[in-house]
């Protein structure tokens, strides 16, 4: 008997993530494709133009740091969710996740007209969807935040890291994708609660194993 092996959907996603951020960077640098093309804008998609990008704008990323600080997050928090979901699940919850803080990053800047003209990509909004859904199933699980080197409380966390990179974007000018990091945890927020009232003796034996 030959025994067939299930590719990890989280694995796959890294991988494509990597492949996507190198063949999207070659052809904006060297093929004179247009950034309008892969990256999420305001004030193009309000016009109705380019709506794919809410799409390809989760699979590209602003530089190599980008990418290795998400594929490193999505390594170890991904894992952990696919195991609890299951592959199909994982991936759908995924998949919208990222569409849903494309969606608030785009609502919010038509909103408080702001951003019109911003580009915005990563998986980030995705990856904010798992910790918002861990958030909920694993509120007592050890998690280490960027540089610090004592373990935090994923209920602590999640919201801990959303409020620090707002401050970093707020004070250094630097350009964060916040309302759709925002969107993300909104999305697993929500996820989180109807798993919680839909298998509410899977999800409590699941909190207590990560306590």
């Amino acid at each position: 008997m030959i025994k067939v092996y299930k590719v990890s959907v989280n694995l796959a996603l890294i991988l494509v993530n990597v492949f996507l951020f190198i063949l999207f960077t070659l052809l904006v640098s060297y093929g004179g494709f247009l950034i309008d093309y892969i990256a999420i804008k305001p004030s193009n998609i309000i016009q109705g133009k380019y709506l794919w990008t809410f799409l390809t704008s989760m699979f590209m990323h602003g530089g190599f740091f980008h990418l290795f600080a998400n594929m490193l997050s999505l390594l170890f928090i991904g894992s952990l969710v696919e195991k609890i979901l299951g592959r199909k699940r994982y991936f759908w919850f995924y998949t919208i996740a990222g569409l849903f803080a494309g969606l608030l990053f785009v609502g919010a800047s038509f909103i408080f007209h702001a951003d019109f003209d911003t580009f915005a990509v990563g998986a980030s909004g995705a990856i904010f969807g798992l910790i918002g859904l861990l958030m909920l199933l694993t509120p007592n699980l050890p998690v280490y935040v960027m540089f610090i080197p004592i373990p935090i409380k994923m209920k602590y966390a999640a919201p801990g890291i959303l409020i620090l990179l707002w401050l970093i974007s707020l004070t250094g000018g630097i350009s964060i994708g916040n309302t759709a990091h925002l969107g993300g945890l909104i999305i697993g927020l929500i996820y989180g609660f109807y798993l919680k009232h839909k298998f509410p003796n899977k999800t409590k034996i699941l909190r207590k194993h990560f306590s």
